[in-house]
């Protein structure tokens, strides 16, 4: 019998039985290394503009890594996008933040890490382990950075005073509250009190998400009219929808602090404009994760060291 032509490799299941058809055949044994991978595989998605597409090819890419056996996928998502839609304020609203967290898993990632979640509440959304990250140390360090004196850290609505109140922490610096009413959502709200002494102080506005700006700007104004000597402003993920930078432009911020969550468009960057990166902390958080070590522990020990900022 002729094997011209043929080429036999053997797997592992049966050596012995591929040497049997590849002598019956007159042929020799291929060469073939046989070795085996179990790849930890991470994603690295931010589901911003456009969210939809986003989120759609994340969940092909996951779905495609767990059909090649990957051994373990985590979804790095530095901008959960969706995570505003965290509750129901009225009948017959999703809550879309839970089924993008069931999506992930049905799609086949087995963790997820990300930025400064808008709500607590989302921790209990994910059947799947999350490790939520916290930028004060990136967004701090900056701070600390300036040289900046008598500070008072802002939170500009009450909802986000857990955020604030842990970044005044981390500056070891006091802590006043904007309290304010909104109708509708991404309409300027109207400041309702000053919460905390501001006055002849340097205040640094803190909020996880920077929309259209008429969040901040009002505090800016409200703290200014109050007597602060000056305003910063600084958030994680920089949607900066129209019209933010002119807003931010025209307003009392000297500078808006932010990171590289989200891509900041040249169109989005201002003079006003600093862009500090996260790649150092997710990439310390990518290690761990692959070494089975604890991630919690990148903010109890020493600070992730971060490159230099940008500014435009």
């Amino acid at each position: 019998m002729t094997g011209a032509g043929i080429r036999v490799f053997s797997g592992t299941s049966n050596p012995d039985l591929t040497r049997g058809i590849a002598a019956a055949l007159d042929l020799p044994l291929g060469a073939i290394n046989v070795f085996r991978y179990a790849a930890d595989a991470f994603v690295l998605q931010s589901t911003s503009y456009p969210a939809n597409d986003h989120l759609m090819e994340l969940l092909i890419i996951i779905d495609a890594l767990r059909r090649a056996s990957a051994r373990r996928i985590t979804a790095v998502i530095p901008y959960f996008g969706y995570a505003r839609q965290d509750r129901k304020i009225k009948p017959r609203e999703p809550i879309s933040a839970k089924l993008v967290a069931n999506l992930l898993t049905t799609a086949g990632a087995h963790r997820v890490v990300t930025l400064d979640l808008h709500a607590g509440q989302m921790w209990g959304f994910f059947d799947i382990p999350l490790d939520h990250l916290p930028c004060r140390m990136i967004l701090g360090d900056y701070f600390r950075s300036l040289g900046l004196e008598n500070l008072v850290v802002v939170s500009p609505d009450i909802g986000g005073v857990k955020r604030a109140r842990e970044f005044a922490e981390y500056l070891q610096a006091p802590l006043a509250i904007i309290d304010k009413r909104r109708d509708r959502p991404n309409q300027v709200a109207d400041v309702v009190h000053v919460i905390g002494k501001v006055y002849r102080r340097t205040a640094i506005l803190v909020d996880d998400i920077i929309d259209t700006g008429g969040t901040v700007v009002m505090g800016a104004e409200a703290l200014v009219r109050r007597g602060v000597r000056e305003v910063y402003a600084c958030c994680t993920h920089a949607i900066l929808s129209p019209p933010a930078v002119p807003r931010v432009l025209r307003s009392a911020i000297r500078q808006l602090v932010v990171t590289d969550s989200i891509p900041v468009l040249p169109e989005k960057r201002t003079a006003k404009t600093i862009v500090l990166s996260v790649s150092g902390l997710l990439a310390e958080a990518i290690r761990r994760i692959h070494a089975d070590q604890s991630v919690s522990e990148l903010f109890t020990q020493s600070r992730v060291a971060q490159p230099a900022a940008e500014r435009e």
